[in-house]
């Protein structure tokens, strides 16, 4: 065991709170990485918040960066390598074998539920075991436990501030325009929600090169920021007519969307200035239904595509995203704020707050 620090969600409904771990040593296929940066996701925020009493003590974090420090005998990863952490996946069922391991048939377990807080759990506080695993990793802590799977070897050395938030939300926006809606210069796209998934996925569709992209925000300084990332045009949602105005900005209609907000009547918006046939995917976590314009769907030949983490193949397609980087296609550092870990409690109430777009915390 190694001594460690970690955020720990101790009782639901609070925030969590620093707080000395320790981590066992890494079985199997597993290794223990060093964490030298992780992102705070929205869905960090929005799962903690509603994490059932019963389930705490608790260790969430999914976008950490670090470096191998120690690797179980079956995992094939050099010790001092540079890693990004992504979502697990089970690397045996259909979906794993058929390169759509975000779709894995264990993927709830595995990512949402996080371990069982049994003697098998990576973490221990005040010497009994708590629960962590959470997308695999755990990584609001100073070292954690991850399998080999979801230890994304980087090619070459990337400031890990940068590389953090390519393990989700990064992935998830660009993927789901290159990956998904295989975007290309014959496209107009309009992405609705200029968060850091939505943000991403401004920059994916300027790296493919489309013909317009249109990004809708609330918030001026997000419309500024996605037009300094790619946007040919920005909209305020409150603003008049902002379906005509998406639709004058790319000349008639767009032919791709992407929507981050899971909000009923911003997807009908979205599907509304879709021309016919186009294509909207759905990328954000909210509300679990929506009404939909059913007839609109048909009559236009209208397809709606849900996504998850980008339908990425993160072995292969997070070190496409760091030659991106690498070239300035990619300019993460737009998005990112950055915070010392000791300073959590600051991070954490900027992004349930809204106040930074890809908070980042520095060990």
């Amino acid at each position: 065991m190694i001594d460690a620090r970690a955020a720990v969600l101790l009782q639901a409904g609070t925030d969590p709170i620093m707080s000395s771990v320790r981590v066992r040593e890494p079985q199997v296929d597993e290794v223990l990485v060093r964490i030298d940066a992780v992102g705070i996701c929205h869905t960090d925020v929005s799962t903690a918040a509603r994490w059932p009493d019963k389930r705490a003590p608790m260790v969430f974090g999914h976008e950490g960066t670090g470096t191998v420090i120690a690797a179980g005998p079956r995992a094939c990863i050099e010790l001092g390598r540079q890693v990004v952490l992504t979502f697990a996946s089970c690397t045996q069922c259909a979906h794993c074998a058929s390169g759509r391991p975000a779709y894995c048939d264990q993927s709830v377990r595995l990512n949402m539920a996080g371990d069982r807080g049994d003697d098998a759990s990576a973490l221990r506080l005040d010497g009994e075991p708590i629960r962590g695993g959470f997308f695999g990793q755990s990584s609001f802590a100073t070292h954690v436990i991850a399998n080999a799977s979801n230890a994304i070897v980087l090619p070459e050395a990337v400031d890990p501030v940068l590389a953090a938030p390519l393990g989700c939300s990064v992935q998830t926006g660009v993927g789901a325009v290159l990956n998904t809606l295989t975007a290309g210069p014959a496209d107009s796209i309009v992405v609705y929600g200029a968060g850091a998934v939505g943000l991403s996925a401004i920059m994916g569709a300027r790296i493919a090169g489309c013909a317009r992209i249109v990004a809708v925000d609330p918030i001026a300084e997000r419309r500024s920021l996605a037009r300094e990332l790619g946007a040919t045009g920005a909209v305020d949602p409150a603003s008049d007519d902002p379906v005509g105005q998406v639709r004058d900005l790319t000349d008639g209609g767009a032919t791709l969307a992407v929507d981050t907000t899971a909000r009923g009547e911003v997807i009908t918006n979205a599907l509304t200035v879709l021309r016919k046939c186009g294509s909207l995917a759905l990328v954000g976590l909210g509300a679990m239904t929506a009404e939909l314009p059913v007839g609109l769907i048909l009559a236009n030949g209208l397809r709606v595509q849900g996504v998850i983490e980008g339908d990425s193949v993160p072995g292969t397609f997070i070190p496409q995203l760091v030659e991106y980087l690498g070239r300035g296609e990619l300019p993460v550092d737009k998005l990112v704020a950055r915070y010392p870990f000791d300073d959590f409690d600051s991070a954490w109430s900027d992004a349930k707050a809204g106040k930074a777009v890809k908070p980042v915390l520095v060990m």
